[in-house]
């Protein structure tokens, strides 16, 4: 669950070109925290996508080396930011596989965010730059997703029924994105040749 102060009804947004700016400033201000710890600091999830909408909040994904590294913990607390407890949020699932990982959340009454910290080499990390990048490219796969997370939130405004039936959905988005990821040739960073 969100922590108290997070807790409102799940309203979505147009697009905003903001969103990058913000993306910007908390990507250095976590930058400057963790140093070299951290391999890259992505921008990932719906707000990540021009021209698609998205709940207010900023997804930033944080590769690390080793994810039980004792400065994660110590940067993320220098800047007051919480780490989330949930179990969902400990750990990615894809095909009945765990992957481990951390989220924390700003402090109270800053910019709403969810910064992801997974090892780089995650199949985690992977599946988030895969359904960014994915629905960059895919202009039918983008208005498909809007519209169907603008279903869900005009029916279910409350943010736990919310996340789940889109999780329920998320698997038919990411074979259209295995399938596009095969034909382009796309490969996730590393290998990708310009990482954020």
């Amino acid at each position: 669950m969100p922590f108290e102060d997070e807790v409102r009804p799940v309203r979505l947004s147009a697009w905003s070109p903001a969103w990058e700016s913000e993306f910007e400033e908390l990507a250095a201000q976590i930058r400057g925290a963790l140093g070299g710890v951290a391999a890259a600091i992505q921008h990932i999830g719906s707000t990540s996508v021009r021209g698609l909408s998205a709940k207010d909040v900023i997804d930033i994904q944080v590769l690390v080396g080793e994810l039980d590294d004792p400065r994660i913990g110590r940067a993320f607390e220098s800047l007051g930011f919480r780490k989330r407890p949930e179990p969902w949020n400990q750990a990615d699932s894809f095909g009945g596989v765990s992957f481990p990982k951390a989220v924390y959340a700003p402090p109270a009454g800053a910019r709403a965010a969810n910064i992801h910290v997974r090892p780089e080499s995650s199949d985690g990390a992977r599946y988030a730059l895969l359904f960014r990048d994915y629905l960059r490219a895919d202009s039918q796969a983008r208005t498909t997703w809007a519209d169907l997370k603008a279903h869900i939130a005009s029916a279910i405004p409350d943010l736990a029924p919310y996340g789940q039936i889109k999780a329920a959905a998320l698997p038919l988005l990411m074979r259209g994105a295995e399938r596009w990821a095969a034909e382009t040739n796309w490969k996730p960073w590393p290998m990708a040749s310009v990482p954020e």
